[in-house]
């Protein structure tokens, strides 16, 4: 291992960094250049990916259906905005500290693309957002899972990244080979709305990883009244489905089944799951 990549690392852990994940340039060939970070940063060499996880007590209260302020703020705005962005800021100060260019990528969904016009024949448009979940999986930190979340073996789905280009020729991490989800399909049958069909999907490849993903039909996810929400930056883009019921579900079963490291003492669903349909009027979840 490289002198840097053991500071990068070592940083990683006085900094209280969950995930931290490389991949180099080579894993972005071929990728859509509006969603390829190197459209930002041409001469990088290496893509960082940086994750801190989503408490998983800040889903408690939708889990109750009693509180969904605090994981508006803890596991999203406040995690995305200031935990993970001062994280974020602090690694690109230490790549610039051993005298390479870094640049900090905020997670904007990939949808916010042609919000400009080309300043020159051959420029994209403003602005390029790279994709995080190829990304995730060309760091060797997660799959996609059936439900089209990001999981790792850490935490399943419950963490936010953020992304560091660098200059620096840094060796990348192996892809993830051990699967998290097991296609149990649980989110399928527990959605409402059946917005994720357990019959059509798409198999994914991303550096050569295959990964079996449902159709999902997100008009209906921007529906769900059981703590799906909208993506706060740009309406049409995927919303937040980490505290919504379907994943509410996957993330009791990835416990239940010990598919994912963190471990807990007692189990995170203790009671009948609630549901809404998108009338707002109560109904059974299968499943």
């Amino acid at each position: 291992m490289s002198p840097l990549k053991e500071k990068l690392l070592k940083f990683k852990q006085q900094n209280d960094i969950d995930l931290m994940g490389f991949a180099s340039k080579e894993r972005f060939e071929g990728l859509d250049p509006r969603y390829n970070p190197f459209s930002i940063f041409p001469e990088g060499k290496t893509v960082i990916l940086i994750g801190r996880r989503v408490c998983r007590g800040s889903l408690r209260g939708v889990e109750e259906a009693t509180n969904f302020s605090d994981y508006y703020l803890f596991g999203s705005s406040w995690l995305n905005d200031e935990f993970l962005a001062i994280s974020c800021y602090d690694l690109t100060r230490q790549i610039e500290d051993e005298g390479y260019e870094a640049v900090p990528v905020y997670n904007n969904p990939k949808e916010i693309y042609g919000m400009g016009v080309p300043v020159a024949p051959g420029k994209l448009s403003p602005n390029v957002a790279p994709d995080f979940k190829y990304a995730a999986v060309a760091c060797g930190l997660a799959e996609i899972s059936y439900s089209g979340m990001i999981f790792t073996k850490q935490f399943g789905s419950r963490q936010l990244f953020h992304m560091v280009i660098t200059d620096a020729v840094i060796e990348q991490d192996d892809i993830l080979d051990q699967p998290v989800c097991d296609m149990c399909m649980k989110c399928a049958d527990a959605c409402p709305l059946g917005a994720i069909s357990k019959t059509e999907f798409e198999n994914i490849n991303i550096c050569g990883k295959e990964m079996k993903v449902a159709k999902i039909d997100y008009n209906l996810c921007r529906k769900c009244k059981n703590g799906c929400v909208n993506n706060r930056l740009i309406s049409k883009a995927e919303p937040d489905r980490i505290a919504a019921l379907c994943n509410r579900t996957c993330l009791t079963h990835l416990e239940e089944n010990k598919l994912v490291d963190n471990r807990f003492e007692n189990a995170f669903r203790k009671r009948e799951a609630w549901a809404l349909d998108y009338m707002e009027n109560p109904v059974k979840v299968e499943g």
